[in-house]
């Protein structure tokens, strides 16, 4: 399956929201609510930077990629460190814009001072345990996973954290699901246990961690998919849930063989129908695609599947998944 045309359509769609050189937005239009921040957005230069590198159209030139580098630093709130934008936790935009960032080879200007109260364990345990885990694990993961991302690649922790932040998430998974934490299942659906569950996944991937039960997060990943509990809109709409259940299945299933080859089956069945729906949007008015924050989410499952997947989907230049080179998404 050549997808050549539809990366090609992706990149189109990035350079319809360019307004400098290293300067983006989110969005093209407003919605209905007029809730959207327009023109320059955090969301919008971070996911440029991050789809051109998944596509093979990263800059190179020096002096443009300053450029992507101070529009990005110019966000940053000096006294505390983070990044904001409504849509999101503030620690969720700023290990965004900090991922996005590291494609540079940058640092942000400022030190992360609000969230280094956490490099103490006495403050990161009880800030962990307090997530609503029970009702909100996929919101609440933008918090726990990104972190550690922030603190991670701004190179502020240490060994000794490390191995504490990762036990700490160890010890607490939930052994039936592999997936959250045992005993706070709460209200929540499985499946947005996985779409929280995921942030912390490609925290253990990047820190070369082992993933907690690997054969249970199969078994629950193949479960959630054969049975349609993936939510009603799964491989319907551009956005990340296609990713999380996609690295769970092919990242386990490199810990384990169990059920190996099921998991290409699953991930085959998978792309050939994501791809179609992909494929069958209208890219001038389809809001999601217009959405550069939404459509990096549908990129991503691309370059997760073109790498879980050898020889099925090809493309001019290999695609690259950015979590391979640092966490957050």
């Amino acid at each position: 399956m050549n997808i050549q045309p539809l990366i090609d359509k992706i990149y189109t769609i990035v350079e319809r929201h360019k307004l400098d050189t290293g300067v983006y937005a989110r969005y093209l239009w407003q919605d209905e609510k007029g809730s959207r921040k327009m023109g320059i957005n955090e969301y919008g230069c971070a996911d440029a930077a991050n789809i051109l590198y998944s596509i093979g159209h990263f800059p190179q030139d020096p002096e443009e990629r300053k450029c992507w580098v101070a529009a990005m630093q110019k966000m940053q709130d000096p006294e505390t460190g983070l990044f904001h934008e409504d849509t999101h936790h503030t620690i969720h935009t700023t290990a965004h814009c900090l991922a996005a960032l590291e494609l540079f080879d940058a640092q942000p200007l400022y030190p992360l001072t609000e969230l280094k109260q956490y490099l103490d364990t006495d403050k990161l345990f009880p800030f962990l345990n307090n997530l609503n885990w029970d009702h909100s694990p996929w919101n609440n993961s933008h918090q726990g996973a990104g972190l550690y991302a922030a603190l991670a690649i701004t190179r502020s922790t240490t060994p000794q954290w490390e191995k504490a932040y990762f036990g700490w998430l160890r010890e607490h998974c939930d052994p039936e699901t592999a997936m959250g934490l045992k005993d706070r299942r709460g209200t929540a659906l499985l499946c947005h246990q996985l779409y929280g569950w995921f942030h912390y996944l490609f925290n253990h991937e990047y820190a070369r961690q082992p993933i907690p039960y690997p054969e249970t997060l199969i078994d629950t990943c193949i479960d959630l998919y054969k049975q349609n509990n993936l939510t009603e809109s799964f491989a319907k709409e551009v956005s990340f849930m296609e990713i999380d259940w996609i690295f769970a299945m092919n990242r386990a299933s490199r810990q384990t063989p169990h059920r190996f080859h099921e998991v290409k089956k699953l991930l085959w069945d998978h792309a050939q129908k994501l791809i179609a729906y992909m494929e069958s949007l209208d890219w001038e008015t389809h809001d999601q695609m217009n959405d550069l924050h939404s459509l990096f989410g549908g990129v991503c499952a691309l370059c997760e599947l073109q790498q879980a997947l050898p020889g099925k989907i090809e493309t001019d230049v290999p695609l690259k998944l950015v979590l391979d080179r640092r966490p957050f998404i």
